[in-house]
């Protein structure tokens, strides 16, 4: 499937990492969407009941990173937006999320330490 729905740099706040203080103070998440699905009926009829609302995935993603139960590792908190997004939207052949963390406790500078997974319908 080469049809996408992209959602990229969002950010939310959230409390997790593998440090004791990480569950208790908020630090911000970068998050990425990538849905593929067939977009063409949603492209010829103008129809956004024929396509993906990328506003409710917004919405999921920040629910999981925000409201979700504290986890220790960013590959976690990937495999949970994955497995919402796909559960929520069976249209949806496949997810991609990558989840950055800038602020991650490392002893240098640096960007962001991140992680990608990409999930296909029946194998999440």
């Amino acid at each position: 499937m080469t049809d996408r729905i992209e959602l990229r740099g969002m950010r939310f706040d959230g409390r997790h990492g593998v440090l004791p203080g990480e569950a208790t103070v908020a630090q911000p998440f970068d998050v990425d969407v990538v849905v593929e699905l067939d977009l063409a009926a949603a492209g010829t009829t103008d129809d956004l009941a024929r396509t993906i609302d990328y506003g409710a995935v917004f919405r999921r993603a920040r629910a999981v990173v925000e409201q979700g139960p504290h986890v220790a590792l960013i590959e976690t908190l990937a495999e949970r937006i994955a497995a919402d997004v796909l559960a929520a939207y069976p249209a949806i052949d496949a997810v991609t999320v990558r989840v950055r963390k800038p602020r991650a406790p490392l002893p240098g500078i640096f960007g962001w330490a991140g992680v990608e997974i990409r999930r296909e319908r029946g194998r999440a």
